[in-house]
């Protein structure tokens, strides 16, 4: 059965005990977003807010707060969404050649929008004010919608089938937004982008419409990484288990007829405002920067609409879980896309984008031994022109032949793998001055950056080493050397000021080629190297956050060799934060002591917190 509405969701949900009711005054200004923290982190239920302070609407969090929960919102869809995944199926070809996907057909007509001419959420209106004003993070630029689902359609080209649905975030309020505008913030390889552009040129404003609730699976299509030109609306039918219905009315933009709430409005061309700070999903503020102005005219929701919300933060966090749904989703379908790739993995500890682990395979000399990587650099260029594939900044490739039973989602034995193989000298390939993930402060600018793919290939040249040399030295200013993981050692460097980088290249040439440290093919210069020892999390969440390749990566024994670069011993990536880099969030003690006091309270959600 359909679960094409947020109310009944959250009914079934709490009939099977996977959410619980909060029935005291909760706080949208950072206690609500606190209280959803520790009760993911807490591997805790969903949890409905009842009684919001200055709303009249009830909130709910955690919906996808386990992969469980997912299963169980999903149980009467997912398989067929798997099957229709791995088909390819597109629905325009469905109806042009229904006999040829007899089969999934079925299944497939799901795919087609329904057009309709009413439908709940025009039921009531309110003001903008009206709605949750939920505040994460102290520092944050106002109230967010963080699960928005933001409708557009190229100005050009009528059709629910050419529409684009994306999660971009919203600003509601603060910093300079007049009553009836908020901050539409969107990122690069975003589908609305081209529709604004279209709308650009034409010199006209985009119309553009912000659902928020109806169906999960509306939530889920919005952040599904599909190939251009397909709605995320055929996506949502399927998983829905019902064609989506969509209110079209002649000269407006279509709305989603089940939607909770939908915010009606338009983007000017070259109407510009400030937007952030946001407390995001790498662990870092992201910092305000003008992005488009959207102009609300109408703001609809229905009878008993619930209003959902999520807090991103440094990861692990409810989008974590996003990626796992997405992942099982997709996951069956990369070789058929990326042909000679195996498997791709966006490590959700570092921040998704800053670090991605591949497996592919050498294939272009089948007569002869492979010791180099080949046609995995083939792959690797590949897999950074896919999509939001396209925006990892670290790319790590091996080869499926020499890990034949190797799984990807096995980080730490990954990364041993290739620092068993590696060759500093051949295997490290930069891309400098190119686009990284625009929440990436690690760059040289907004979405500006550099990638480094490191592809290894061919049998083991080295064993990696477990503990520390009995002696050693380091040069003024470095201590606390620890290790990590085997073959990986942290070392606290001196605060990193404007000449970060002469300082790394003073420390690797103070190094010599029989210095201890040697000994382990990659080192690391942190802040503070204690949390890092035997905690792969904080590794890579480190490491890769606060280090640009091109910038950041050193070596022992560097050189360049008709323009490529690598080194003869260690490999050095600075790490430490730069004074260009974003702020780390940090939760409000205030705030974190009145969720304590809710803990000792005996609330049943105490157990969570």
């Amino acid at each position: 059965m359909a679960v094409n509405s947020l109310e009944k969701c959250v009914r079934e949900l709490e009939s099977q005990g996977f959410l619980l009711r909060y029935e005291h005054v909760a706080d949208p200004y950072l206690e609500i977003a606190e209280i959803q923290r520790r009760v993911f982190a807490n591997n805790g239920p969903a949890i409905l807010f009842t009684n919001v302070k200055d709303c009249q609407f009830p909130v709910v969090s955690n919906l996808f707060g386990t992969l469980e929960r997912s299963q169980f919102i999903f149980r009467n869809s997912l398989e067929q969404v798997r099957r229709l995944v791995q088909a390819k199926v597109d629905p325009s070809q469905i109806l042009r050649r229904p006999w040829r996907h007899v089969g999934l057909a079925r299944q497939a007509l799901k795919m087609i929008p329904k057009r309709c001419s009413r439908g709940a959420v025009l039921k009531h209106r309110c003001e903008l004010n009206d709605l949750p004003q939920i505040q994460s993070w102290p520092r944050d630029g106002g109230p967010f919608i963080t699960l928005p689902q933001v409708f557009s359609q190229h100005p050009e080209q009528d059709g629910l089938l050419q529409s684009n649905l994306g999660m971009y975030r919203v600003q509601l309020a603060g910093g300079d937004y007049h009553v009836n505008q908020v901050g539409l913030h969107y990122q690069i390889h975003r589908g609305i982008g081209v529709h604004q552009q279209a709308a650009n040129d034409l010199g006209m404003p985009l119309k553009v419409n912000i659902f928020v609730g109806g169906s999960p699976a509306m939530t889920v299509a919005a952040v599904m990484p599909l190939p251009e030109g397909m709605s995320e609306l055929t996506f949502a039918g399927v998983l829905n288990g019902k064609r989506i219905k969509m209110i079209c009315q002649t000269g407006e933009l279509p709305i989603y007829a089940d939607a909770d709430f939908c915010i009606q409005g338009e983007i000017i061309p070259d109407e510009l405002k400030p937007e952030g700070p946001f407390g995001d999903h790498l662990g870092y503020y992201s910092l305000t920067h003008d992005f488009p102005v959207m102009r609300v005219t109408n703001v609809f929701h229905r009878e008993g609409a619930i209003w959902p919300f999520t807090v991103v933060g440094r990861p692990p966090q409810e989008d974590t879980r996003f990626g796992e749904l997405i992942h099982e989703i997709t996951g069956p379908v990369i070789p058929s896309v990326l042909p000679g790739v195996k498997a791709v993995h966006a490590v959700d500890a570092a921040g998704v984008h800053p670090l991605l682990l591949a497996i592919g395979s050498e294939r272009y000399t089948p007569f002869s031994e492979v010791d180099h990587p080949q046609e995995l650099l083939t792959q690797a260029h590949a897999i950074l022109g896919q999509g939001q594939l396209s925006l990892a900044k670290y790319l790590f490739i091996l080869n499926d032949a020499d890990v034949p039973s190797l799984d990807i989602g096995q980080i730490e034995t990954f990364l041993l793998e290739v620092l068993q193989r590696v060759d500093w000298r051949r295997d490290l390939h930069f891309s400098t001055k190119t686009t990284i993930d625009t929440l990436d402060y690690s760059g040289t600018g907004l979405n500006q950056g550099s990638k480094l793919v490191i592809a290894a290939a061919g049998k083991i040249k080295r064993d990696l080493m477990s503990i520390l040399p009995t002696s050693y030295s380091l040069p003024a200013g470095y201590s606390e050397a620890c290790v990590v993981m085997p073959g990986v050692v942290a070392i606290k460097g001196p605060p990193a000021g404007e000449g970060h980088v002469q300082q790394v290249n003073e420390f690797c040439l103070t190094l010599d080629n029989d210095h201890s440290m040697h000994s382990f093919p990659l080192i690391v210069i942190v802040d503070e190297s204690q949390p890092l020892a035997n905690n792969l999390n904080e590794f890579l969440w480190v490491t890769f956050t606060r280090s640009n390749p091109a910038v950041d990566v050193h070596g022992l024994g560097a050189s360049t060799n008709n323009k490529h670069w690598g080194c003869t011993g260690s490999l050095v990536i600075d790490a430490r934060r730069k004074p260009h880099h974003a702020p780390l969030l940090e939760v409000d003690a205030k705030t974190s002591s009145q969720v304590d006091n809710i803990a000792s309270s005996g609330h049943a959600i105490s157990r969570y917190l």
